[in-house]
């Protein structure tokens, strides 16, 4: 691909970072070029955040059901699973697969919650009620 070929589609993610490609110059070297999109990836983005809203929908409605605890939720939200929560708490999996049953969750102590909510960089009444905050 030319340089001045170099897909400029606007997404999401162009608004915040470019991606480096490389591409031929006028006397055909390679030289870098930056890309702020391209179609077929902001479309396949695109489809995979949109999975990824599902996924959180679904873990914030089992909470609400008392199907799981508010971990599910922020595991969820912040694109863990239980092996890397439990290398930001120092958890073992079978504890946090525990910690997952509300009955559990509900009569967790302090020092255990303000780990979790530590690892979602959140505070622990965040973490009971849910709640989001964007910053």
């Amino acid at each position: 691909m030319k340089k001045d070929e170099v897909p400029q589609d606007l997404s999401s993610l162009g608004k915040i970072t470019k991606e480096l490609c490389y591409a031929t110059d006028s006397s055909g070297k390679y030289v870098a070029a930056l890309s702020s999109g391209w179609d077929v990836k902001i479309t396949a983005l695109d489809v995979a955040w949109g999975d990824i809203e599902k996924r959180i929908a679904a873990a914030k409605q089992k909470v609400l059901n008392k199907e799981a605890s508010q971990l599910l939720f922020f595991m969820e939200y912040r694109l863990m699973d239980i092996s890397i929560l439990a290398g930001y708490t120092g958890f073992w999996k079978w504890q946090i697969k525990r910690h997952l049953k509300p009955g559990v969750f509900d009569k967790l102590s302090t020092q255990k919650l303000e780990k979790y909510a530590e690892a979602f960089n959140i505070k622990v009444e965040d973490l009971k009620s849910m709640t989001i905050h964007e910053d």
